[in-house]
């Protein structure tokens, strides 16, 4: 299941790579520029090899789009398909926009690329050696942070086989309860499920359809109107239900599908016995309508109190991504321990909670009176010691004194911390948790 994260961060958007100039392009007419002798074009080794053969253009390829803010943007084709009703040379391509992450790779028309900047390489190690030159080193480390974004568990060889694997979103939408969705990634729903562009999935039971028709017969049956499981919290409108992955096998696993279409930094288990899913609903008088939600592993022995969380896409930016790691936490007080999410941490993840421990921690300092350890920051708040002194430190408000940490809580600093931490999101009213910890449940 592992630590993947569905939050957007509140500023949005990912960091745009720098582009790398001085490369050998095409011309409208598709004739090859000439290489000058600075640029080292009689060293074939070195060379920027440009595509001489015209049309359809090759996997690799790197071009200039035109996106949906009517702007260009350098992409790379990833792949290419043939259009049912087109010549021998119409094609559509799927493209990844560089400056963006993946969520927003796609298949585009030839007329959306600026054939000007066509540009292809046969030496891609050259290509990164070039790249490297023109960036800074901030620039370089902060590509490569973000180039294996998700995948810190995966070997260079798992990792190459997991993007070639995933490199192309087989369901482009899907219909869920009253929202059309855009999806974001790959998903390995059913080979009989390859050719379809948008699925229907009930938001009730999440069984998925090709057909529209098919739901609506569908919904004429299904009895639910709710997640499967337990209610284990009600605040105003808000649900929490608590789904056993045993008991409750083919909803997890539908949910499982689901969830991957919007996240991308772990692989998707089928063995979903082990897990328990905590599903959050915004109810009316329709039924209760799934907004997100996060799973944790029944027993951990590494502390670990989350696995996955999304919020799903039109539900974003409204608090609940947050609500759900509060959440988390005060199930690990329920049961008297500390826990931390499972690593490694998307960069999305990362942000997410390092905003959460931000705000309780420098919540707590702001109020208490005296002196305080990290370890009774721990006890009060859950969370646990490496994460207190990762954040903590990284707000350079701790110091290593005579063989001991110290915090070093100047109020104002701290309200400034505050401050740039951003708004706290939805509380988790905890007299409403109504909740047995796994373990004691018979």
């Amino acid at each position: 299941m592992g630590s993947i994260e569905g939050i957007m961060p509140e500023n949005g958007g990912a960091a745009a790579a720098p582009l790398c100039n001085g490369r050998a392009m095409l011309s409208s007419a598709m004739e090859v520029d000439p290489v000058s002798p600075a640029s080292g074009g009689n060293d074939e080794a070195a060379t920027k090899k440009v595509k001489s053969g015209g049309f359809p253009l090759e996997v690799g390829t790197r071009v200039m789009c035109r996106w949906r803010d009517q702007n260009l943007h350098p992409v790379k084709v990833i792949e290419r398909r043939k259009l049912p009703s087109g010549g021998p040379n119409d094609y559509e391509y799927y493209v990844h926009y560089t400056e963006f992450n993946r969520r927003l790779d796609e298949w585009v028309k030839l007329q959306q690329l600026d054939l000007r900047t066509v540009e292809t390489y046969l030496d891609e190690k050259m290509e990164d050696k070039a790249t490297s030159l023109k960036m800074t080193r901030h620039q370089k480390r902060k590509i490569d942070e973000t180039h294996v974004e998700g995948h810190e568990e995966l070997d260079a060889a798992s990792l190459r086989e997991h993007e070639e694997f995933t490199k192309v979103k087989n369901i482009a939408k899907i219909e869920l309860g009253r929202y059309e969705i855009d999806t974001w990634y790959f998903s390995p729903f059913p080979p009989e499920y390859n050719d379809c562009f948008k699925m229907y999935f009930c938001e009730f039971c999440l069984n998925f359809m090709k057909r529209k028709e098919q739901l609506q017969r569908h919904m004429r049956k299904c009895d639910l109107k709710h997640p499967p499981g337990d209610e284990i919290y009600r605040s105003g409108t808000l649900s929490m239900f608590e789904v056993d992955g045993k008991k409750n096998k083919v909803y997890a696993q539908n949910l499982c599908y689901l969830a991957k279409l919007f996240l991308d930094h772990k692989t998707l288990y089928y063995d979903v016995d082990l897990f328990l899913f905590y599903v959050l609903c915004e109810c009316d008088d329709r039924g209760c309508h799934m907004v997100g939600y996060f799973s944790k592993e029944k027993h951990s022995e590494e502390s670990y109190n989350l696995a996955c969380i999304l919020t799903l896409p039109p539900y974003q930016r409204k608090g609940y991504g947050k609500f759900l790691i509060a959440f988390s936490y005060e199930l690990s007080k329920k049961e008297g321990k500390v826990g931390t999410p499972e690593r490694p941490l998307s960069d999305l993840g990362l942000l997410s909670y390092r905003g959460y421990w931000t705000r309780v921690l420098l919540d707590i300092l702001k109020k208490h009176k005296g002196n305080i350890s990290i370890k009774e920051l721990s006890d009060m708040t859950a969370i646990k010691v490496d994460d207190i002194l990762s954040t903590l430190q990284s707000l350079e408000l701790i110091q290593y004194r005579k063989g001991q940490h110290v915090i070093c809580a100047d109020p104002k600093v701290l309200d400034r911390h505050l401050k740039a931490a951003g708004r706290g999101g939805l509380e988790v009213d905890v007299a409403k948790l109504i909740w047995i910890p796994y373990k004691e449940q018979s």
